[in-house]
């Protein structure tokens, strides 16, 4: 069933665990997330960044093909169809598409107006029974367009978003999307213990997810974060799978030139991570 990610991650804070966000670029690959979660009773959030939501044709299409998919192949479990890293126009069209939670990217603006629209956006998604994600800090590297240099958020703007009724808060702590360097100098706990001693309650987010040691993983989760986002791995074994079984000539036996034949072991590759990082974050069993 498609719902609000509000109660999953609040149940996730409360019980020392994470929800895995698994970008979705595809048909293949939203199946493959969908039938991994409800194998593993498993709450999960299903994200779209806004390329990829162009790329499949509209946010329309996508949350049509998600509720369409919940039904067809009978997912029980909680699921959450979320914008990633929304601009303020992508976020209305989100809201108007039927996705059940937003995140607003507003780490590029002055404070003051990250926290006007912001607010603005929490009064909206309260309306509409969406949940919302804001951002303090960005997210370093590069993930569909959006580039950020990785600073570390300032634990006191994270409050003054926090306090405006959000859902759940992104936080800078050195994190990056895509692959990590050699030289990163790891996660700030510094940075995340302050902010979570001044939000509270309130569900952190770990952007970046691929590449962080486990161990930093299970201290961050310790330390407040209840919402883990997976994409860029998922890339890497979907086209690690595919590539090998071109290059093994797979699809020149019978009709291995089938999409369905040749985009299975990619989708297995999916499937495979998204049940280890499950298990990691320790939502198995969760819904």
């Amino acid at each position: 069933m498609l719902v609000s990610a509000k109660d999953m991650l609040q149940k996730a804070k409360a019980g020392h665990y994470a929800v895995g966000h698994f970008n979705i670029n595809n048909l293949e690959w939203t199946k493959a997330v969908l039938l991994t979660a409800e194998e593993l009773r498993s709450p999960v959030i299903l994200g779209v960044s806004e390329g990829a939501g162009k790329y499949m044709t509209g946010f329309k299409t996508v949350a049509a093909m998600v509720k369409a998919m919940i039904e067809e192949l009978h997912i029980t479990i909680p699921v959450a169809l979320h914008l990633d890293h929304g601009t303020y126009e992508g976020c209305y069209k989100c809201i108007e598409a039927g996705f059940s939670s937003i995140m607003f990217d507003g780490s590029s603006y002055p404070i003051d107006e990250n926290v006007a629209k912001t607010r603005e956006l929490v009064k909206i998604c309260a309306e509409k029974g969406m949940s919302l994600e804001a951002e303090v800090g960005a997210i370093g590297g590069e993930e569909d367009g959006v580039i950020g240099v990785g600073e570390c958020a300032d634990p006191e703007e994270c409050k003054m978003i926090a306090d405006l009724g959000v859902d759940m808060l992104a936080a800078g702590i050195g994190n990056i999307h895509g692959k990590y360097p050699d030289n990163w100098a790891g996660l700030s706990f510094e940075t995340l213990a302050a902010v979570q001693e001044l939000t509270g309650e309130m569900p952190l987010v770990l952007h970046g997810g691929t590449g962080i040691p486990d161990d930093m993983i299970k201290k961050a989760i310790d330390l407040g974060v209840s919402k883990i986002n997976v994409n860029t791995e998922c890339q890497l074994v979907f086209a690690e799978a595919t590539r090998k079984y071109i290059e093994e000539g797979k699809d020149r036996q019978g009709k291995g030139y089938d999409p369905r034949k040749l985009l299975a072991p990619g989708i297995e590759a999916i499937q495979e991570i998204v049940k280890e990082k499950m298990e990691l974050f320790g939502s198995v069993g969760k819904a």
